[in-house]
């Protein structure tokens, strides 16, 4: 009895935690929207720009629906 709890409590306990750390991870890389892709030639030191494409995806949105906004209080 691994920590002092029977086996089938045990594993029940280990999968919803293994179940909940994969369904965060999934969570985090929706919210980020990782570059997965790798280049053919690597970047020189220095080179290297990185970006959070769904911080400026929900950016950008934001922005249009502000303008949305905007015209229809104009109107």
């Amino acid at each position: 009895m691994p920590a002092g709890v029977s086996w089938p409590r045990y594993l029940r306990m280990l999968g919803a935690s293994m179940l909940a750390m994969f369904a965060g991870a999934q969570v985090v890389h929706q919210y980020y929207l990782p570059d997965l892709s790798i280049p053919e030639v690597p970047p020189k030191p220095g080179q290297l720009k990185t970006e959070l494409r769904g911080y400026k995806v929900r950016e950008e949105a934001t922005a249009v629906l502000q303008q949305l906004k905007a015209e229809q209080k104009v109107d």
